[in-house]
């Protein structure tokens, strides 16, 4: 029995990929024991939040939304609106495609499909559009009757002062018989598009070409085996941004046929894609996915039709929320560190946020889920550290993670007419001279030198800032370097070795009379240890 289960397993996960292979046509009740193992996986890799509603200009044809014009939706569509009889294409079984336009409502509810264009709507099929930022120039796609899977890329100006004249169309000579090429997208004055051309890694890839300055195409360069596969990817979108790169794939891990995918761009290069989730993605084909706002956009799905045919979805998303908190420590003791300064940097080199720890040695950022951080730790008397960290999960999750600091050695130096060891200063709490737990790493480096130096004798000199009585002061003073003195000797120091005297505030580093600032009071603060000679 086990090996019969075995037997059916494979022949079921075998099958995923030839499935995926025609996406239209897939029977789901095949698929479903696939996307139940997958589902656990794919669920777990969400962006965002999604509600997903339908629109109100969906029929019984496919409906494929393909951007913005004019503040209207672009949508290719195989409805004929005045045009029946056109035919039907035999590889989708429905008439051929046509341009329209769409008005959309301040809720994102589309109205009023209306047909684009006369001189750029023919009885071919028309494919996906992109506009040049100005809106003057238009990059469309089509294919014709007689070969109406393979798509060739054009371009057309906005004649100047007309009510929507398109001239000048030429086809572009990244076009072929051989090849299709579709789902232009434009973006920083570079042209993304899909295409089956040879060289490529399998099936359809995503290219992009730089356009020159007469609206043509340099060499089209293929966007790496990071986003493409050996199946299908389509339909490019880049965030404004230009943060991620959104398109649909099949060659990835995907909850049905046709998945939206996310890949973070950084530097210019793109990472592993992700999977937008079992939310978003359905058993059928989400395709033409791009965001009209940061929080909304469209999508087109066939996940409710038995015919194969898509219809236009609007979404609205909430980004997920995650945070990275923890403690700075240090290396050895794990003592906590306060007042250590944490700088966070995405993988651009941007800084996210800065921080100092408070009196629990604590921080928190927020952070992006899949993308990676540089996190640069420093703090007096340690050596900077920098930590590489990456947000790998799809949920809200808040990531716990200490960070750890070396302290430096400490050394003797000359200041002024003195001879000290020069080590960061020593905290106290607020009116008080117990030595802190994190002072007492700064008091093992003078403990290191003496024991180095065994004929090394020291005074060590308290002093405090000038608030309070001046008696007062000078009380604290000598407590504080006593109790220095006290853990000195703690460690094995020879009392005979060591002086303690304080000093209150008759040392004033900067005499600020009584309007010092905290950090100047905790300048004023401080234990020196100079060296008897």
């Amino acid at each position: 029995m086990k090996a019969l289960t075995n037997i059916l397993l494979v022949t079921i996960l075998t099958g995923q990929f030839a499935i995926a292979q025609a996406p239209y046509n897939m029977s789901f009740d095949s698929v479903d024991m696939i996307s139940e193992l997958e589902e656990s996986t794919v669920a777990a890799t969400n962006f965002a939040d999604y509600s997903i509603l339908t629109t109100a200009i969906n029929t019984k044809y496919s409906e494929i939304g393909s951007g913005l014009f004019k503040g209207k939706l672009m949508m290719v569509s195989s409805k004929k609106i005045g045009a029946i009889g056109n035919g039907t294409d035999s590889n989708t079984g429905q008439p051929y495609t046509d341009l329209f336009c769409i008005d959309i409502k301040k809720d994102g509810q589309l109205k009023r499909p209306l047909l684009f264009s006369r001189m750029l709507n023919t009885k071919d099929n028309e494919g996906q559009v992109a506009f040049t930022e100005d809106e003057e120039t238009i990059y469309f796609t089509r294919s014709t009757r007689e070969n109406s899977k393979n798509f060739q890329l054009f371009k057309a100006n906005l004649q100047e002062n007309s009510a929507g004249n398109w001239i000048n169309i030429q086809r572009l000579d990244v076009s072929s018989d051989f090849h299709s090429v579709e789902n232009p997208f434009i973006k920083d004055n570079v042209l993304y598009f899909a295409s089956d051309k040879l060289g490529g890694f399998g099936g359809f890839d995503l290219y992009s070409a730089e356009i020159n300055e007469d609206g043509t195409l340099k060499e089209a360069v293929n966007l790496g085996d990071k986003v493409n596969s050996d199946k299908d990817e389509k339909y490019p979108f880049l965030t404004k941004e230009g943060k991620y790169l959104y398109f649909s794939s099949t060659g990835h891990e995907t909850v049905g046929g046709y998945d939206v995918f996310a890949s973070r761009v950084a530097n210019g290069n793109f990472k592993t894609p992700k999977n937008l989730g079992s939310e978003f993605n359905s058993k059928g084909n989400e395709i033409a996915f791009f965001l009209t706002k940061d929080n909304q956009g469209y999508v087109s799905s066939d996940k409710d039709s038995k015919e194969g045919t898509f219809d236009i979805y609007r979404f609205y998303k909430e980004d997920i929320k995650q945070l990275i908190k923890g403690i700075v420590v240090d290396a050895e003791t794990q003592i906590p560190l306060p007042n250590a300064e944490i700088i966070l940097v995405d993988e651009e080199g941007r800084e996210i946020g800065r921080q100092i720890t408070n009196d629990k040695a604590e921080y928190d950022f927020p952070v992006v889920p899949f993308d990676a951080y540089t996190i640069t730790v420093m703090k007096e008397g340690f050596k900077d550290s920098v930590i590489e960290f990456e947000a790998d999960k799809g949920s809200r999750f808040t990531y716990n993670k200490n960070l750890e600091l070396n302290p430096t050695k400490a050394t003797i130096v000359e200041v002024e007419d003195k001879t000290i060891i020069d080590i960061e200063n020593i905290y106290f709490d607020f009116d008080k001279w117990t030595i802190k737990d994190e002072s007492t790493i700064s008091l093992n480096k003078v403990v290191d030198i003496l024991t180095g130096n065994p004929e090394m004798r020291i005074n060590i000199n308290a002093h405090t800032d000038n608030k309070g009585t001046k008696s007062y002061n000078l009380d604290l003073s000598e407590n504080r370097a006593a109790a220095a003195m006290k853990y000195l000797i703690s460690k094995g120091i020879d009392a005979n070795r060591l002086i303690s005297h304080g000093y209150g505030e008759s040392e004033l580093l900067i005499d600020c009379d009584k309007d010092c600032t905290k950090a100047e009071d905790q300048i004023n603060r401080r234990i020196e240890f100079v060296i008897i000679k």
